[in-house]
């Protein structure tokens, strides 16, 4: 079987290498023009979890996992305004969750893949033709790969899904926030973070700091914003929008890069995410947005189901089998989505108050056994 993955990101360098396990054929194209080990801090747990250990690569995640030792809450003028133990966090997930940079579980998949899958750097897909029994499929170099299989493993802004669904806009639902990310290279700042993970809210905006395993930090930001443009300067746009959280955000700020990660929070809804011999995987096909803290997990997850059907079936049967399977887990996960999105980053001051008395209801007896009840349904999607 010849597969053409477009997108050597998360989802598709899972999918590469268990189709490479089982002896297909496999090409990577991936628009950057190298590797990007760069990213935010994510808490990986739930379906991807389990795929990373079937895959044997759990020793190397432990081992790039920041030592957290608690997640403390603070409101706009740095004082404490809860939080709870990392081990209590850890306890509610049956101790199977790792916090870690999304780079370093892409830069352990890549170095786990079967030398004998070609990634394309710097290229990307132009075109798509039909031809039977496959599909052609035309590359930004100019080349055209015929394969068996095409699958858009692209991310939130999908080429693969705009060639052959449609625009963007049909599928994109906008949550109401922005987020930005960037890492912190600042050793005094380190030093006073320590193993916390620091969670600056107030209405509408949260400002997260994270202590990284090499010892930077890793800033996560969220606010609301109604509005469907993003900006023509990020970093102005930052600065001036978590500006007056307090002394520590605005430290954090000073180390804002000029071209920072920002985006849109939103979801992609589609009523198939197949057509032909063209499938969609990951985000690409169904992104659960930042607030539900789970993308990576359901690339994981859903990179490893396509390919257990593919070596199960013919291409046709297989790709039917793997949507119809797959979209109950999807559609609970982007319900959680919404959902944690009102908690996360509320628009009122007593949600937030609300919000932080309850995580800290996990220290006390009993709590992590009432929290974990949620947390797995979180993680079940339900």
């Amino acid at each position: 079987m010849r597969v053409l993955i477009c997108g050597a990101g998360i989802a598709g360098l899972t999918l590469g290498w268990w189709l490479r396990r089982a002896g297909a054929e496999v090409t990577l194209v991936e628009r950057s023009a190298g590797p990007r080990d760069d990213g935010y801090m994510i808490d990986f747990f739930g379906a991807g979890y389990d795929v990373a250990e079937r895959m044997g690569i759990l020793a190397e995640l432990h081992g790039v996992s920041a030592d957290i030792t608690e997640i403390v809450y603070l409101d706009g003028h740095g004082r404490r305004a809860g939080g709870l133990s990392y081990d209590s966090a850890r306890a509610m997930a049956g101790g199977r969750v790792l916090s870690i940079m999304r780079g370093e579980l892409e830069r352990i998949l890549r170095s786990s893949l079967d030398p004998g899958a070609e990634i394309r750097y710097g290229t990307s897909v132009t075109a798509i033709r039909d031809v039977p029994g496959g599909v052609d499929v035309e590359l930004t170099d100019g080349s055209v790969h015929r394969a068996d299989l095409l699958v858009g493993a692209d991310g939130l802004h999908s080429v693969v899904r705009r060639l052959v669904f449609g625009p963007e806009e049909r599928y994109l639902r906008l949550l109401g926030y922005h987020t930005a990310s960037y890492l912190v290279r600042d050793a005094e700042l380190a030093e006073e973070v320590g193993r916390r993970a620091l969670l600056v809210g107030v209405p509408d905006r949260q400002a997260g700091i994270y202590p990284t395993r090499d010892g930077d930090l890793a800033a996560w930001l969220v606010h609301a914003s109604p509005g469907t443009a993003l900006p023509a300067d990020t970093r102005a746009e930052i600065t001036s929008r978590y500006r007056g959280m307090g002394g520590l955000v605005d430290r954090v700020l000073a180390h804002c890069p000029e071209d920072p990660y920002y985006d849109q929070v939103a979801q992609i809804g589609m009523p198939g995410w197949t057509r032909g011999r063209v499938t969609l995987l990951g985000d690409a096909a169904h992104a659960v947005s930042l607030m539900a803290g789970q993308g990576s997990s359901m690339a994981m997850a859903g990179a490893h189901l396509l390919s257990t059907e593919l070596l199960g079936a013919g291409v046709e049967a297989a790709l039917e089998r793997y949507e119809r399977r797959m979209r109950p887990f999807v559609l609970g996960k982007q319900r959680s989505g919404r959902g944690a999105a009102r908690w996360m980053v509320p628009h009122q001051a007593w949600r937030i108050t609300l919000r932080n008395r309850l995580f800290g209801l996990a220290d006390l007896p009993g709590g992590t056994a009432v929290m974990g009840r949620a947390f797995r349904r979180l993680s079940a999607g339900v």
